[in-house]
This record gives C-alpha cells, sequence and structure tokens, in this order.
C-alpha cells in the first residue's frame, strides 16, 4: 500500500482530536449515558460508507465506547491514510449523537517476555495463549487471532537473570499528556524511576520488589511502522 502514515501525521490531521496514537493503533473513547445511547452509535458508525471493508474495533463498557483503528497487511501493521479518513467520520458521528471524546480513559498493554533466544519460548507462549505471530514480525511479535488480549513482543536478552531465569514486565501505553501524571502516581505509591534515557517514548518504573513497567507514548516514534518500547 502507499498510503502508510506515521503516527506524527495522524495527529497532525484536521478532525481527529479526540483520537490518540497507542501501540496498537489510533483509539478514542466516548462517553455515553446509557447502553441503548452506546448501542446507537455503534450502529451510526457501522452506517458509514465503506465501513465494512475497513471496519474499526470497537468496546462497549457501562461508561462509553472505546474505537480502535489500524490497518493489518502483511507488509505493514499500522496507520494509513484510511484511518484518518474513518477517524474523521466517527468523529462526525460521534458529535451528531452528542457523544463528546475523553482521551484520558485511553490505554492498551503489551506484556514483554525476555530471553537469551527468543526463538526458544515464543512457540510455548503460541501454544499457551493460542496467539499467532503478527504478520509483519513474526520472529518477534505474538498477537492474539481475536484481537482482545494485550500483544506480546520478546525481547532478546545479553544474559539470564540469576538462577536461569527469564524476566516479563508489561508496557502501558497512554496518550502523551498523560504520561506524567500517570509517571508522579506511581512513584507516589512506592514506586521508583529504573530510567527515563528514552523519554519521551518510554520511562521504565519498578515496585517495590523490582517488577517493572514501562510508561509508553507514541511521541517520537514516527517512522516506525511497529511500536514496542525496546
Amino acid at each position: 500500500m502507499r498510503d502508510h502514515i506515521s503516527s506524527k501525521q495522524f495527529r497532525e490531521a484536521e478532525g481527529v482530536e479526540a483520537w490518540r496514537v497507542l501501540g496498537d493503533g489510533a483509539c478514542a473513547f466516548f462517553r455515553t449515558a446509557s447502553f441503548a445511547a452506546a448501542v446507537r452509535f455503534v450502529e451510526a458508525i457501522g452506517k458509514l460508507p465503506d465501513v465494512d471493508d475497513h471496519r474499526p474495533e470497537i468496546d462497549i463498557r457501562n461508561d462509553g465506547v472505546t474505537v480502535r483503528l489500524i490497518t493489518i497487511n502483511d507488509d505493514w501493521y499500522w496507520l494509513t491514510k484510511r484511518d484518518v479518513d474513518l477517524a474523521r467520520q466517527i468523529s462526525v458521528a460521534a458529535r451528531a449523537s452528542g457523544l463528546e471524546g475523553d482521551p484520558s480513559r485511553l490505554q492498551s498493554m503489551f506484556v514483554i517476555p525476555g530471553a537469551t533466544d527468543r526463538a526458544t519460548v515464543m512457540p510455548f507462549w503460541r501454544a499457551a495463549l493460542a496467539y499467532e505471530p503478527r504478520r509483519d514480525s513474526p520472529d518477534e511479535d505474538l498477537v492474539d487471532p481475536g484481537r482482545r488480549g494485550p500483544a506480546f513482543w520478546f525481547e532478546n536478552m545479553n544474559e539470564p537473570r540469576p538462577g536461569g531465569l527469564g524476566a516479563i514486565h508489561l508496557v502501558a501505553w497512554v496518550p502523551y499528556e498523560q504520561a506524567q501524571l500517570r509517571i508522579a502516581a506511581a512513584l507516589a505509591a512506592g514506586g521508583r524511576m529504573v530510567h527515563d534515557d528514552h523519554a519521551p517514548e518510554w520511562w521504565t518504573l519498578a515496585d517495590p520488589a523490582g517488577n517493572e513497567v514501562d510508561i509508553a507514548t507514541t511521541m517520537d516514534r514516527e517512522s516506525a511502522s511497529r511500536a514496542s518500547p525496546n
């Protein structure tokens, strides 16, 4: 495809103010006052032109609707101009329904297992989770074929943890303007900053027991077709 775009190009497009680019695509959350209102909004999305040719991923909860857009091909797993066009149309449908976006409610999660040889551990996780290789990076990533569970990215470690153990840490993808709030809350709750060398792409924090989480954004990740904190 020739309509690939970066996260920056999506972010700077007109008409997508309610949307944020996270680690698994462009997302928006629209608050609804009732389940019936949420259903009507989803029905409005379903009536958009050509929506069946590029279906959004939609999640309905008791307080609103989350919509995610991403283009998935054998060689591209990220955003395209089509995603921008559909995001605009969905935002128009939301306004027509009296709904407002709330980016502070957006988050996506990645899990990063570490191993000295990721090829030896990926088959285990693929079997245990019934996941499948990500099309554009099958030697590094596993994804839920139903697009419900968090993605797994496998990191090569230079050496194993003591005792020959591997390591797993989480990545919390948040809108850029929410990152410092999330970091401050985690530090106030007893965490510590491991390093911020890669900010604003990600900050690595640890709990008192040493378990780690990356607070990640897509800021400064303009050229990569896959978003990964490491």
